[in-house]
């Protein structure tokens, strides 16, 4: 079994590649420099693609991203980023993290060709590419709002497919957006294609709130808008809270090693070199607990941070410490011990008390899979014996999941409680000034999943809107419904 990998649960902070698999796992992005001024980088040439980028201030800085991302040469589009990354940009995320992201990102859609554009803005412009390796894409650069117009970044999303001739649809007003999301779920239900909770609230007035699909399939429970389901990754988000924390009492710093707090940790190289800066961002070389060695051990026996250890503690660093990055669920579990020795509390008493009791999350938390808990939402999964069943009705999850979650993931909320972290974040209520200031100005875009869970919360900056799904089917359930949510607020007048 494996998690959906999504990064932006951790950089809580402007633009994020999310994906229907939730690969990638980064933002990255650029600006202009001089080489795009001229109309003659604008896009419309033969080595971008079939679609004409508009001759605007915007366009051109689309064609010279695209420019260097087909050059395939990291050289290139380091001078790129370093002339032209807004300094919003550059402090949410340095030019070597953008950098690693757009290699991961450049090796799996190989040379990218304009399809189509879809939405002009001077602040935004949103394409449709289609990838050397078969791959499509929608593309959604983001500029600063006042000139010089400097690049913020970029989303990269997979496509399930090309997209529909006829776009998106017309404009739409609140009332015709909610019906139009209503009759969109009812659809994805009346086929067995959903099951789940969506909240969508503008900021903290709630203008879509309900529930499809069962709870309990065993005892015909449906699910309710109360309900409360697995979040997998999205957790990453509360470990990461957690970090910025402790970081501002003095408790711990970013260049901590593993090995100040954990000196017995079994991999002497990852506790001498690896950081807590690392950990966050994914550049440890440290891996994931799912493989073999999980799907042999019984779930009963996970239900502590320390019992994930033996997962993959002992395993080699793929990759020197800073040097390269890679999703890694297991990183996320060293940074919750982490978390536990700064405190001197559980990791799980610490964001009950830290996180979820100053916003006001009372149904939030790391339940235990035998411990019955009222409005808890079962999985239920295509996935089993190491295989995808699609043609067989679904399974629980029970056998794919641990006793307990971790800091990597695998906690449980509803909808509302969701709406409340993302409310106390704008609020400054969780002592967490950085995270606050990203929901607050850039926006976030989170999500997680594994067999029968799927989660995905994106927040828009400013007075924008907050969309939560939670399904207990398996992904991509969540993000589907999501980013079709997204693209119908685009279409909002």
């Amino acid at each position: 079994m494996k998690t959906e990998p999504l990064m932006a649960t951790l950089l809580v902070c402007g633009l994020l590649a999310l994906t229907p698999s939730g690969s990638w796992a980064r933002h990255a992005g650029a600006a202009p420099n001089s080489r795009t001024q001229s109309g003659s980088e604008a896009a419309g040439r033969d080595s971008v693609g079939t679609a004409r980028l508009p001759d605007t201030q915007a366009g051109k800085r689309v064609a010279g991203f695209l420019e260097a991302f087909n050059a395939g040469q990291e050289a290139e589009m380091r001078v790129y980023l370093e002339a032209n990354l807004s300094p919003e940009g550059a402090r949410q995320r340095p030019v070597e993290g953008r950098l690693q992201a757009l290699r991961q990102i450049r090796e799996d859609t190989g040379v990218l060709e304009l399809e189509r554009i879809t939405r002009v803005r001077e602040d935004a412009l949103t394409v449709v590419a289609r990838g050397g390796t078969g791959k499509w894409l929608e593309i959604s650069f983001a500029f600063e709002a006042e000139p010089p117009h400097r690049f913020l970044g970029a989303r990269f999303e997979l496509l399930e497919g090309p997209p529909s001739p006829e776009g998106e649809g017309p404009p739409l007003n609140e009332t015709q957006l909610v019906a139009e999301l209503s009759a969109y779920l009812d659809s994805l239900a009346r086929r067995d294609e959903f099951s789940g909770v969506v909240l969508l609230a503008r900021p903290d007035v709630t203008v879509f709130r309900r529930a499809f699909g069962t709870a309990s399939k065993e005892y015909g429970v449906p699910n309710r808008a109360e309900t409360r389901f697995n979040l997998g990754s999205i957790n990453k988000l509360f470990t990461r809270i957690a970090v910025e924390q402790l970081a501002a009492r003095g408790a711990l710093t970013l260049d901590d090693t593993i090995g100040k707090f954990l000196p017995d940790y079994s991999n002497a190289e990852a506790a001498a070199k690896v950081t807590v800066r690392h950990l966050l961002e994914m550049t440890s070389g440290i891996g994931d607990f799912f493989g073999q060695r999980y799907a042999d051990t019984p779930k009963d026996r996970i239900r502590d941070l320390v019992d994930y250890l033996p997962l993959f503690a002992s395993d080699s660093l793929a990759f020197e410490p800073g040097t390269s990055s890679a999703y890694s669920n297991g990183g996320y579990v060293v940074l919750g011990l982490i978390v536990e020795k700064a405190s001197g509390q559980t990791y799980f008493d610490y964001v009950r008390e830290h996180i979820c009791a100053p916003a006001g999350m009372e149904s939030t938390g790391h339940l235990e899979a035998d411990v019955p808990v009222p409005d808890v939402a079962s999985g239920y999964t295509h996935a089993w014996g190491q295989e995808e069943r699609r043609g067989e009705p679904r399974r629980n999850n029970i056998y794919t999941r641990p006793a307990r979650g971790s800091s990597a993931g695998g906690g449980y909320s509803n909808a509302d409680d969701l709406l409340r972290l993302v409310l106390a974040l704008k609020a400054g209520k969780l002592s967490a000034p950085e995270a606050s200031r990203e929901v607050s100005e850039g926006g976030i875009a989170v999500a997680g999943g594994a067999p029968g869970i799927s989660a995905y919360l994106e927040a828009q900056p400013g007075v924008g809107y907050t969309t939560v799904v939670l399904s207990n089917y398996d992904p991509p359930a969540a993000v589907r419904v999501g980013r079709k949510v997204a693209k119908m607020l685009e279409r909002l007048e």
